[in-house]
């Protein structure tokens, strides 16, 4: 990835979401800043999409990775936020709002064959009647926070359990 002004500014709002984040896993802080001087692999981005009750959470089936949030790739010139938003509604067609903090920022590998990249959790609070429109060959579900999902990632429902008591506890109303 080449340094210019405008990767300056896509690490700048990765770092400033990393500092943001209520959870940090893998010394995330350490290898961005590590990545921050030299080539930097793809960023990721997804988002934990809860609903009103914080009960279930919006999940996509990838056809190796199992159940995931929806996410992906952050896009070059484009910040962690707004790959986020973008992906969330390419996999399910909705647009809540996100929330201003971050829920987690992760290093992690998103195939057995890719070098680690760092990863950011966002968080959005959605209704579970709005229509999805899904991805092909990618379905879409509401899971409850109390069952376990397929996933590669084993300790995602943990973390967004964990995440949604939180919510519940700072959240008026919950």
């Amino acid at each position: 990835m080449i340094r210019n002004a405008f990767d300056q500014r896509v690490l700048q709002a990765a770092q400033t979401d990393a500092r943001l984040a209520r959870a940090e896993f893998d010394d995330a802080s350490q290898w961005l800043a590590a990545a921050g001087h030299g080539p930097m692999e793809p960023l990721a981005a997804e988002v934990w999409v809860f609903d009103q009750g914080l009960a279930r959470v919006l999940l996509v089936k990838h056809r190796w990775r199992g159940w995931v949030p929806p996410g992906g790739k952050v896009e070059p010139g484009e910040t962690p936020r707004e790959g986020a938003r973008r992906e969330l509604f390419e996999e399910t067609g909705i647009e809540p709002e996100l929330l201003p903090e971050p829920a987690a920022v992760a290093v992690r590998s998103y195939h057995p064959d890719w070098p680690v990249t760092l990863g950011l959790s966002y968080v959005a609070v959605a209704d579970t009647t709005s229509p999805l429109i899904v991805e092909n060959g990618q379905p879409a579900t509401w899971m409850s926070l109390a069952d376990g999902w397929e996933s590669c990632f084993p300790d995602d429902p943990s973390r967004m359990r964990q995440h949604a008591r939180w919510l519940a506890r700072e959240t008026p109303g919950h």
